[in-house]
């Protein structure tokens, strides 16, 4: 029953953002009722400018399951980088934690399924355990799968359904015995975001954050 209701919540959000989200894992959220949820879901409405910002700022807490302290922090040590438009440092700061990695190589279903293969023990970098979600993949990194791991039913789920219907660019994912093994062979682009994204929207939101 909780995992059915897990299911709806995950449902719900979307509807609620207006967009698929792909590390909530639920797909098909906008696929029969592409509106909000509750009794006033269908019915349009005037949002004002701070709602706009907070539901494209949502879009990021949700798709990689973070807690809102954890993405302000991730804001700020984006903003310390100098040459770059901060909200790019951020997504491809996102994009390389190891959890969504793991995920975007579609080793789990979900990017809580992906965190639960890591904070397990179950995945290493490099030849050496990895248990930190947090993790920053780099160029050339080699992320393996232990063999318990690739028995769980986080990786046996993803396989049978991937959740991405393809890796980006920026990972190889290639057979490595009766398993696969993941290289990140370049940095991930800021485009490689995997969801309808408005970068101003988050830099106006967080505008005041230091």
């Amino acid at each position: 029953m909780a995992k059915a209701t897990m299911g709806r919540s995950r449902f719900k959000i979307q509807r609620r953002l207006g967009v698929e989200l792909p590390g909530l894992g639920k797909a098909g959220a906008l696929e029969r009722r592409p509106y909000g949820p509750g009794q006033h879901g269908m019915a349009r409405k005037k949002l004002s400018d701070f709602t706009v910002r907070l539901m494209e700022k949502q879009k990021v807490v949700f798709n990689y399951g973070l807690r809102e302290r954890q993405l302000v922090n991730a804001v700020k040590k984006a903003k310390r980088v100098k040459g770059q438009a901060w909200v790019d440092v951020l997504i491809v700061a996102l994009e390389s934690r190891l959890d969504n990695v793991v995920f975007r190589a579609n080793w789990a279903p979900s990017a809580i399924g992906a965190r639960q293969l890591v904070s397990h023990g179950h995945i290493s970098v490099n030849g050496k355990k990895v248990n930190i979600a947090s993790y920053e993949v780099q160029p050339n990194d080699v992320i393996e799968i232990s063999d318990k791991g690739a028995k769980s039913g986080n990786y046996l789920q993803a396989k049978t359904r991937p959740r991405i219907s393809a890796s980006p660019a920026c990972l190889l994912v290639e057979k490595s015995g009766e398993k696969e093994k993941i290289k990140m062979v370049a940095k991930p682009l800021a485009d490689d975001i995997p969801f309808a994204f408005e970068k101003r929207l988050v830099t106006e939101y967080y505008w005041k954050v230091k």
